[in-house]
């Protein structure tokens, strides 16, 4: 295994990243690039491949149904990050399991070889009820049960001699080039004409921007443990309505609470996560791995105009 020794413990140099082209994953990328690592990338098609060699990212094809092409990728790298996703919600469970099996095949090929491997889940993974840490497991009957069996699957493999790791994302990871729930949200009011919310709008979503995000997977990947969770968390958790409050106000409309009753009509597929409570805390990861948020927060970010440019 090629590394050397700093201060922040072993440094992997060449590292296989899925997802590379992805809104999380190129911040990665870049973070890994900027320190010196070789970044070997798995891309999907030809767009990914060009945008990866635009990059300087060594170009592996492949996809995440197709194990063979993840295990030739993974064997001659020093660690592995994940973050690659299926996100079909028409099939949900089905995107869980090809990420399931991705997961076991690369942790399969490097079993044994003590080489870190850091996987990416999300917090809705807790359940509900408190503020979810690291010590919690995920919950198979939780929104997002299909990650579930991935963290299982992966912390398995800390007992064969792999540096297993998992970070968990929350809800809204944010920043330029966002197009996850936030910009979901705002595409709904701009449409409907109101910003909207559930109920008292007073359930919380934790939050991060993406390149701190990014910095903390290049940690668990320098300094991570076998075994370990870390939570990506820098907001422990805004309010809902408050989201919406700044949505109405850039756009100009108002600002409106709907029943349990009428969201899934409002919001349709969104309904369910803007109506979960799901604060995070990421203490022991910050005490841990030395990771400190240090970009804007969630709601300073969205209150920018390139949210509501179109």
């Amino acid at each position: 295994m090629q590394s050397s020794s700093s201060n922040q413990g072993e440094v992997v140099m060449r590292v296989f990243i899925t997802g590379a082209t992805g809104f999380i994953g190129s911040a990665i990328v870049q973070e890994l690039l900027n320190v010196g690592y070789q970044v070997v990338g798995l891309a999907r098609n030809d767009a990914a491949a060009k945008a990866l060699a635009q990059m300087g990212v060594e170009v592996h094809r492949g996809d995440l149904s197709d194990t063979q092409s993840l295990i030739a990728g993974v064997r001659d790298c020093d660690g592995i990050i994940h973050t690659a996703f299926v996100h079909d919600f028409s099939d949900y469970a089905g995107a869980g399991e090809t990420d399931r099996r991705a997961v076991e095949a690369m942790g399969n090929a490097i079993a044994g070889s003590g080489r870190p491997f850091v996987i990416t889940s999300g917090t809705v993974v807790v359940p509900p009820g408190g503020i979810a840490t690291e010590d919690d497991a995920g919950d198979p009957s939780s929104v997002a049960a299909p990650r579930v069996a991935s963290e299982e699957a992966v912390l398995a493999m800390a007992s064969r001699g792999v540096r297993a790791s998992v970070v968990r994302l929350p809800p809204s990871v944010h920043g330029d080039g966002d197009h996850g729930f936030i910009p979901a949200l705002i595409s709904i009011a701009r449409e409907k004409g109101v910003s909207a919310y559930v109920n008292d709008g007073l359930n919380r979503w934790c939050a991060v921007h993406r390149l701190d995000a990014a910095h903390l997977f290049r940690l668990a990947l320098e300094k991570g443990s076998a075994g370990a969770i870390y939570h990506g968390v820098a907001d422990e958790g805004v309010p809902v309505k408050q989201i919406a409050e700044v949505v109405g106000r850039r756009l100009n409309v108002p600002t409106i609470a709907k029943s349990s009753d009428e969201a899934a009509d409002h919001f349709g597929w969104l309904a369910h996560f803007l109506s979960a409570d799901c604060p995070a805390s990421s203490v022991q990861t910050q005490k841990r791995l030395g990771w400190h948020p240090t970009q804007p927060a969630l709601i300073p970010d969205l209150d920018q105009s390139s949210y509501f440019e179109i």
